[in-house]
């Protein structure tokens, strides 16, 4: 680990005077910064340690919707009771995440803002452009289990880890930021980028920009739901592919949808053409598997990760089923029924 300098700021502003640097980094729960540091993948000039913010509420929203403070810990945010009621698929995605000793430390920030869990990233030792940018991409070619079938580039195949995001995706959920230039707030689908050829930038955030919030929407999806999660073993393993999937039914008809997937591409993945084929439609396994089609349009193993292209479309079937039947997925029970 290298030497940095340490800074614990107790209001925002100062927190942004001292992560004004470039190479400084912000520590909150540290789940997967200290790990980067451990590796010497990550490499600050200067920590700042801002988990004395008052950043840590849920509260609701005049007009409607749910603010969760960006340090409220992944824990507290799955179990609030407003989340639990209006907001089941975020508490289902982040429960299906990590262990619960580590949904204690992690924070609703750390957690869409943590970096790919790609082997080769955290190997300094093989060339890789979204840590070392010009260097290469290792994986392409190399060991490809995990990585990416949509969205990918030449420069990068890595995929975003987070359980959360994908469940915010599907949600539309909004970032709220502050930073040198003021406050504003970024659409969660736009929050996040595809590799192109700048795969080292993983958000939209700016140079210093520090996430103060995360916005939950007024509409709620509270019985029609349901996050999916397909792994290698039941618990503390990233998805291989995961479905998150929102849906209102009226009159026995699809009136709105929302789809995103997970541990298949750099960002949580959706496409609203997709969702378009469902809304007005009367539930049908042959209507979700066009669905699938068109949310899949484009998907290319990379090899070693082919089967994801099979299990990805059965995925998206079955999670569609689930939340359309109200029978959303369990993640104490993880059988899938």
């Amino acid at each position: 680990m290298i030497r940095f300098d340490y800074a614990r700021p107790a209001d925002v502003a100062e927190a942004l005077r001292d992560g004004a640097d470039a190479q400084a980094a912000y520590l909150a729960g540290g789940t997967n910064l200290v790990d980067l540091l451990k590796e010497n993948v990550a490499r600050p000039t200067r920590v700042v340690d801002i988990t004395r913010l008052p950043l840590s509420g849920i509260a609701e929203i005049e007009g409607g919707g749910l603010r969760l403070g960006a340090l409220a810990t992944n824990t507290r945010t799955a179990y609030d009771e407003r989340v639990q009621a209006d907001y089941p698929l975020l508490s289902s995605a982040i429960l299906a995440g990590a262990t619960a000793q580590l949904r204690n430390a992690a924070t609703n920030g750390g957690n869409i803002n943590q970096r790919t869990r790609c082997y080769y990233f955290y190997d300094v030792g093989t060339p890789c452009n979204k840590r070392s940018p010009g260097q290469g991409c290792a994986a392409i070619g190399g060991v490809t289990r995990i990585h990416a079938i949509l969205g990918a580039s030449h420069q990068c195949i890595a995929t975003h880890p987070s359980d959360m995001a994908v469940g915010l995706a599907a949600l539309e959920a909004q970032v709220r930021v502050a930073g040198p230039g003021g406050e504003r707030v970024i659409p969660f689908g736009d929050y996040h980028r595809l590799p192109g050829d700048e795969p080292w930038r993983d958000t939209t955030l700016q140079p210093g920009e520090l996430v103060t919030a995360i916005d939950l929407p007024p509409e709620t999806f509270p019985t029609h739901y349901t996050y999916l999660k397909l792994r290698d073993r039941l618990s503390y393993a990233f998805a291989l592919v995961s479905v998150a999937v929102a849906l209102r039914l009226e009159a026995g008809r699809i009136a709105e949808a929302r789809i995103a997937l997970g541990g298949v591409a750099h960002k949580p993945w959706r496409r609203p053409e997709a969702e378009a084929l469902l809304r007005g439609q009367e539930p049908a396994r042959d209507l979700f598997g066009a669905a699938a089609d068109a949310l899949l349009s484009g998907a290319k193993g990379q090899g070693a990760n082919d089967f994801k292209l099979p299990l990805a479309r059965k995925a998206i079937l079955r999670a569609l089923e689930q939340a359309a039947a109200g029978t959303p997925q369990s993640q104490t029970d993880k059988r899938i029924a």
